[in-house]
């Protein structure tokens, strides 16, 4: 029997192309072209961010983080990305890597960042174009590149994170590096993978990538130089997780 022919199919918002695996992770079509690897200030982010350096002390908790989304931290994190999003409807957001020396939280590097184009939601659905507000684990990463020196298990593949935007769009590089946010899917697998266990409503394939200089349609981009470190230093044996959202659900 002839096996079928690999289509593009509709996901998070925008259309990817495959040969061999489903592309997960969307971004919003038509976005404009920009050197992915210039970090663009934006006004807000991560509290304290003006002053913060690498290797600043924070304290015992994550900063900027209220009690609701702290409590969905599990207690043997030692490492955590946290996305602190400008507005509940922005695109503009700063991602800011902690890890964890005894009791205490250190903020290891933070990078300018964009995220869903229409903002946050704690109701993601597929194709609303909003990056989902909440906590999730750090377990799988790949990319159509070699593999960077990733702890994270890294799935190469030169074909199944293809995208069908323009490279003169700016997107040529977009899935160089990818880590997948354990949302709606399955632990374990590539970050091409279409398992949707909770529905295919709910949406999936939300991925850290390769910023493109504007927002997505759920996925949270970050300039090479932010992707090939945590690449290299979220580590499974750390419980890794991401904390993302705008400041105002973040906080709660």
């Amino acid at each position: 029997m002839t096996p079928p022919c690999p289509r593009p199919l509709r996901y998070g918002g925008a259309r990817h192309a495959i040969s061999t695996a489903l592309a997960c992770c969307l971004l919003l079509a038509g976005a404009t072209a920009c050197d992915q690897r210039a970090e663009r200030k934006i006004s807000v982010g991560a509290p304290g961010a003006a002053s913060a350096y690498p290797g600043q002390a924070v304290g015992e908790r994550l900063p900027g983080v209220g009690d609701r989304m702290w409590q969905q931290v599990p207690a043997d994190t030692g490492q955590a990305v946290v996305v602190y999003g400008e507005h509940p409807d922005s695109p503009d957001s700063r991602v800011v890597l902690y890890q964890k020396r005894g009791p205490t939280w250190v903020r290891t590097a933070s990078w300018a960042a964009h995220n869903g184009r229409l903002g946050w939601t704690a109701d993601h659905r597929v194709d609303d174009e909003h990056s989902p507000v909440g906590v999730f684990t750090l377990t799988d990463a790949g990319g159509t590149l070699a593999d960077p020196g990733s702890r994270l298990r890294y799935w190469r593949d030169d074909n199944a994170y293809a995208t069908m935007l323009p490279p003169e769009q700016g997107h040529a590089h977009d899935f160089d590096y990818v880590i997948a946010i354990d949302y709606n899917r399955v632990k374990g697998s590539p970050p091409f993978d279409w398992s949707r266990p909770d529905g295919e409503e709910k949406g999936g394939g939300i991925w850290l990538h390769l910023d493109h200089g504007d927002g997505t349609s759920a996925c949270v981009t970050v300039p090479v130089s932010g992707m090939k470190t945590l690449l290299r230093t979220l580590d499974p044996a750390r419980h890794p997780v991401v904390v993302m959202g705008d400041r105002e659900h973040l906080r709660a």
